[in-house]
């Protein structure tokens, strides 16, 4: 199940794009006592660089990375990157508020956001292409990636959303599950915030108000995707990444 009924020939260019790096990161405390959570290293390599290489590869190149708790590590570790802009915010704004503080360094077109403790390994085609390719302006506001609860490494909640049989999303609202969780990437047009509040709010709000619309729509990742959530959860996930690399190398 895709959500998207023909992959839009005519694909917008989309090369602009924000990564979520604001938050305090709490479940993965002490780690974040002292290390900012998107600067946790995952195999290696900090957690938002996996977010941005995916992005880069996919043809984005404007950068807007918000910033909040420990936000001079980030700017050390973005200090030598012209192509990412760095959005501080004084008071913790969540994902809405965040997104919103951004949009004069995001322009006024079509743009991705991504969480920055999200991370997935692309299927036969990489997903940032895909979400590009499914982008339908004219019929949709706001793209979601879905990817399937069960079996999501590191997830443990309920599920978010689920398809209706002609492949469109809709939010879980009061049952119990979900067979399809948000995969933390998205395309969104700026004027969704048009009438959206000041101060701290969900993205979330401007998915249920595109959902009622009838203008949101999502895609379903087909490939490994990891939610880095807590300290169990990144080990887990380092040695199911790195078997997955060790695999691959001795074929």
């Amino acid at each position: 199940m895709s959500g998207v009924g023909q992959v839009n020939a005519a694909a917008t260019k989309i090369d602009s794009a924000m990564v979520l790096a604001a938050g305090f990161g709490r479940r993965m405390a002490p780690i974040t006592d002292t290390t900012p959570k998107p600067l946790v290293r995952l195999a290696g390599r900090p957690l938002i660089d996996w977010a941005l290489d995916r992005l880069a590869a996919g043809g984005v190149t404007r950068f807007v990375v918000n910033t909040h708790y420990l936000s001079d590590q980030l700017e050390s570790h973005f200090k030598d990157r012209p192509e990412i802009a760095l959005s501080h915010e004084e008071t913790i704004l969540e994902s809405g508020g965040g997104v919103r503080a951004a949009l004069g360094r995001l322009g006024p077109n079509p743009f991705f956001v991504a969480n920055a403790d999200a991370v997935w390994l692309d299927g036969v085609s990489p997903a940032v292409d895909r979400m590009r390719r499914a982008w339908d302006p004219a019929r949709m506001d706001i793209l979601l990636l879905l990817t399937p609860s069960v079996g999501a490494y590191g997830y443990d909640g309920p599920g978010d959303y689920r398809y209706d049989a002609d492949g469109t999303p809709h939010h879980r609202g009061e049952d119990v599950a979900a067979p399809f969780a948000f995969a933390g990437l998205q395309i969104i047009k700026a004027s969704c915030f048009d009438d959206a509040p000041q101060g701290p709010f969900s993205l979330r709000r401007l998915y249920d108000q595109a959902e009622a619309k009838g203008r949101l729509s999502a895609i379903t990742h087909d490939g490994e995707w990891y939610h880095v959530g807590t300290e169990d959860a990144l080990r887990e996930i380092e040695t199911v990444i790195e078997e997955g690399y060790t695999r691959a190398n001795t074929r």
